[in-house]
Order: C-alpha cells, then sequence, then structure tokens
C-alpha cells in the first residue's frame, strides 16, 4: 500500500480485514510502497516518512499481526530496486505502455509531470515486488488482473532467457539423487506419468514432493519444477491472482469512498467529528421538508444501512422515509451508533501504537530483515542466472 497517511473506512472494509483473514491462512508480505510513491509525487517527498508510520499504526489497529505476517519498508529492502533494475534489462517497452492504467493515470493526473521512467516503469517495480518474494498469490481485484498479468509474462520472459542453464538435465538427475532412493523413485514416475500421459495429477504429487524436501536446495527445487515440466529450471515462479472483492464501502456522498473525493470517514477521527460527517450527510434530495416522503434507494445513507444495519433496522427505514414517518436525523442516528462502535476498538489499539512510536519502528525493523533474508535468496539465484556472480 502506498504511505498516505491515516486510512479510512473504505480501506479497513476494502483491504485490512481481507489481510488480517489471510495472515491466518497464507504467508503473508504486507509493506509500505514508498518507492511507488515517488513515480507520481517524486517532485514533494517530505511527508512519505510520517505518512507510511501513520498507515502501520492503523494496519497494527485492524488486526494485522508482525507475529502472524511480515510487515516492511519497501524501500529498506534494497533487493526491489535490484531485481527492478535486472528486469528492466529484458522488458520490452510496449508491455509497459500498454499496462491499462499507464494512459488512464496520465489523464487523471494531468497536473503532474508523468514523462519519466518511473511512472512508466512502475509495472515493472509492481513485478519485482511480486517475484522477489517467489509469490504464489497476490490478492487483488478483477481489475487488477491486467497487472498481474505483466508480471506473469516478465516470469515466463526471464525463466526462458535464464533457466536454460548449460547441463540442466545433468544438474536435475544430480538434485533427484539427493532426494533418497524412495522420494527420487516416486518423483521419475510422477515425471514420467505426466510428460507421457499427460496426467495434470501427477504433476500436482511431484510439486507437493518437492515442497516437502528438506535435504535439497531452493536452486535445485526450482531446478526440478522446472524438469518435471520438460523445460528449464523455473528461478521465478508465475504467480496467480487471489481475486478479492471490491470495497463496497460508500463515502459520504455516495461516490466511493475516496480522500481525492473528500468523502471518508477516517479510522481515527473523533466520535464527535464522525457523528458530524454523517449528521450533514446529503440525503434524498426529493425529501426537502420534514414531512415529505422520500426514496432511499437516492440517498448515500441508505447504502451505509446495507453495510451497519441488520434487517429490522433496514425495514424501519424503508418504511419510515417513504412514509416520512422519520426524518434524516432519524435514519442516520443508527448508523452513527454503528460506525462509533465498530471503530472504537480500534482506536483503542491505535492509541497504544500511538503513544509509543517505537513499538511500530521496531515492528517494521523486524519485518525488514526477514524481508531482506527472503529476498536474497531470490537475488542470489538471478544474479547466478545472468551472469553476475564471479570467481
Amino acid at each position: 500500500m502506498r504511505p498516505t497517511g491515516r486510512l479510512h473506512l473504505g480501506h479497513y472494509h476494502g483491504v485490512l480485514k481481507n489481510w488480517a483473514d489471510l495472515q491466518h491462512t497464507h504467508e503473508c508480505f504486507f509493506f509500505v510502497a514508498d518507492l511507488h510513491a515517488l513515480t507520481t509525487h517524486y517532485e514533494d517527498p517530505r511527508g512519505i516518512p510520517d505518512s507510511a508510520y501513520e498507515m502501520v499504526i492503523d494496519w497494527l489497529a485492524a488486526g494485522v499481526n508482525p507475529g502472524s505476517a511480515t510487515l516492511f519498508v519497501q524501500s529498506w529492502v534494497p533487493q526491489h530496486a535490484e531485481l527492478h533494475l535486472l528486469l528492466s534489462m529484458i522488458s520490452p517497452l510496449g508491455w509497459l505502455e500498454r499496462v491499462p492504467s499507464f494512459k488512464d493515470q496520465q489523464e487523471q493526473l494531468k497536473d503532474r509531470d508523468l514523462a519519466t521512467y518511473g511512472f512508466l516503469g512502475y509495472p515493472l517495480l509492481m513485478s519485482a515486488d511480486i517475484l522477489i518474494y517467489r509469490s504464489g498469490l497476490v490478492p487483488v481485484g478483477e481489475d487488477q488482473v491486467p497487472h498481474l498479468e505483466v508480471t506473469r509474462e516478465l516470469a515466463r520472459r526471464f525463466n526462458h532467457i535464464y533457466g536454460r542453464e548449460p547441463g540442466f538435465a545433468e544438474r536435475a538427475e544430480q538434485a533427484i539423487a539427493k532426494m533418497g532412493k524412495k522420494n527420487a523413485r516416486l518423483y521419475r514416475e510422477q515425471r514420467r506419468r505426466f510428460q507421457e500421459q499427460g496426467e495434470a495429477e501427477a504433476l500436482d504429487v511431484a510439486r507437493a514432493l518437492l515442497d516437502s524436501q528438506q535435504n535439497i536446495s531452493l536452486g535445485d527445487r526450482e531446478r526440478l519444477f522446472g524438469y518435471l515440466e520438460g523445460g528449464g529450471r523455473i528461478i521465478l515462479p508465475e504467480p496467480q491472482p487471489l481475486l478479492t472483492q471490491a470495497s463496497k464501502m460508500p463515502g459520504l456522498d455516495g461516490r466511493k469512498m475516496s480522500k481525492s473525493y473528500a468523502n471518508t470517514i477516517a479510522l481515527r477521527d473523533k466520535p464527535a467529528d464522525v457523528e458530524q460527517k454523517i449528521r450533514t450527510m446529503p440525503t434524498d434530495p426529493a425529501r426537502v421538508r420534514r414531512t415529505d416522503p422520500g426514496e432511499p434507494e437516492n440517498c448515500p445513507v441508505w447504502q451505509l444501512h446495507q453495510i451497519y444495519s441488520d434487517d429490522s433496522t433496514q425495514a424501519w427505514v424503508q418504511e419510515g422515509c417513504r412514509s416520512a414517518g422519520i426524518g434524516c436525523i432519524d435514519c442516520k442516528r443508527p448508523v452513527i451508533e454503528s460506525v462509533l462502535a465498530e471503530i472504537k476498538p480500534f482506536q483503542e489499539r491505535a492509541a497504544e501504537y500511538e503513544s509509543d512510536p517505537a513499538l511500530v519502528r521496531n515492528v517494521l525493523n523486524e519485518g525488514t530483515q526477514a524481508a531482506r533474508e527472503e529476498a536474497e535468496e531470490t537475488m542470489d539465484e538471478v544474479r547466478r542466472a545472468m551472469g553476475l556472480v564471479y570467481r
């Protein structure tokens, strides 16, 4: 996530709740994308550090746990920049120019100078962020799948160019021998079944077997993954999308909640500010007077009821609005109470980190060290494949 400072309810419902769930079922890496912030805001970077710390406080308060996931700052792991540079050597310009958001953002951000390689190459940096951890899954919305396809194409191109090492088959056979007689025999059998009969199940069995091996190196494991399918060594595995639901959190004006629309409720807004924001929300324009009937479907407040109110409250709103039996302030009261109840425990947890900034720094330092170790394993393989390891 780019360091944008304190987060709002849209971030919580659209991203953070999903992260908090994923950390219990997957090995997760969550990072402050400060290098990405420079691709569009390089001329004024002064607010990045403070924005990053404020954002991470909100992550932690939302339940993202450094004991269950790796939290770090992108620029503190220099391997990201190194892989970005090395991938740029093999990336066709056309691949970057056709990324859907390239022209879209140029149109939306006309007030900024985006005629830079940094902006053109941000999909490449994104790919480096993913590939450097040999990520299997990347949580994305449907609109972000084309971005991930660039990463997959780059992984395929890299493996095609650099995976065909001299003596590949011989090295693979040597790696099989290290697995022990029983496992080696099972691997060869599954490889034969896949290559000769095309049995997809055999491929899955062989891959699971490799994942369980403790006595072969990471390089040998990737080599044997490639040997299974008859190709070269898979140095950078292709990630798959893990589709997530788009956030349905509306803003105070009915549009998507976004800082650019100034229609947000921040997770750390004071209760009085939350109440004031919701009390002054626009409602159905047909209800000029208290006695005028309205239509909930035409009112932004109804969208909040669909998220925060139970069936009985929603029925009360529908009937009361259409009959003018309740006023707009009456309608807003249950939403105010529900939002305040949701953010209260969040704010209590956030206060602990606000009072001791060193806690956040320690979380990021420990996560960064773990991320560096993972990233360096990949970079060692990448450097060797590209001829950058000298005797």
